[in-house]
């Protein structure tokens, strides 16, 4: 049964992969044997965050996520021929800006959309006619807990040291976004052999705000079962299964990785 999980020559892109939670990602899919493409901006983040990594079967390829829809297409065509094909697209990079929900101005609206929808919709254009010429892909974009449930503000975010915490309404609504895009293309793309599927992560909270709030911290591990934030490694688990032939009868879903927060 192991071998279903079997991940070895598989070429795996991970936009935004040396990030808090892409790191996580990357990992676990190195575990498993896969070729992984660290795709960002800046070589040496990539550098610091797998300086202790064993480098046989991962690679970084300058890429930005902004760029047109045309330069994605071309860059993805370029990873294509150098890597002989690319099995798996991992959606994790986004770019945002603006919180004040009351204040949001137009330009950081449109730029927050811009990097957490539009990116990804750029990214299943560009993924489509390589997925199509090998017969077979799987795109899995990371969404968010708060692309299907509301921030509980009075709960988690009142107070000064909370309140720049929050969760601003046009990262929420993108996410819903991507949920949404995920499953018009799985519907569009499952006769093709090509899988769509989202994750949702609930509270991963970076090791910085950790360190500066443990009091905020503490409020999120009230908020789910578990009672405790994620770990990028948390992803492990469902980032192996919908890469690999465990997840073959598997497209158009979310699924919430969360310690339970939204069943409460």
């Amino acid at each position: 049964m192991t071998s279903i999980f079997d991940l070895t020559d598989k070429v795996i892109i991970v936009t935004g992969g040396y990030g808090h939670l892409g790191s996580g990602i990357v990992n676990s899919l190195l575990g498993f044997g896969a070729k992984v493409i660290v795709a960002g901006r800046t070589k040496e983040k990539y550098q610091e965050k797998f300086k202790d990594i064993k480098k046989a079967n991962l690679f970084f390829e300058k890429f930005d996520i902004s760029q047109s829809g045309e330069d994605f297409m071309s860059q993805f065509k370029e990873f294509k021929s150098k890597y002989g094909s690319i099995d798996v697209v991992f959606n994790n990079a986004h770019f945002a800006r603006g919180s004040n929900q009351e204040n949001m101005s137009d330009e950081d609206w449109s730029y927050t959309m811009e990097g957490v929808l539009a990116s990804v919709q750029k990214s299943i254009k560009a993924s489509i006619p390589i997925m199509r010429e090998q017969k077979h892909g799987k795109i899995i974009n990371i969404a968010s807990m708060y692309g299907h449930i509301s921030p509980n503000f009075k709960r988690l975010y009142e107070g000064d040291d909370c309140e720049k915490y929050t969760n601003p309404p046009h990262y929420g609504a993108a996410k819903a976004g991507v949920i949404q895009l995920t499953k018009y293309y799985a519907v569009l793309l499952g006769k093709e052999n090509i899988y769509v599927n989202a994750i949702s992560p609930g509270p991963f909270s970076k090791d910085q705000i950790q360190e500066d709030n443990p009091a905020f911290i503490k409020k999120l591990e009230q908020s789910n079962p578990l009672n405790r934030i994620g770990q990028p490694k948390d992803l492990a688990g469902i980032s192996v299964l919908l890469s690999s032939e465990a997840s073959n009868f598997i497209t158009g879903q979310n699924f919430a990785v969360d310690g339970g927060w939204t069943i409460w």
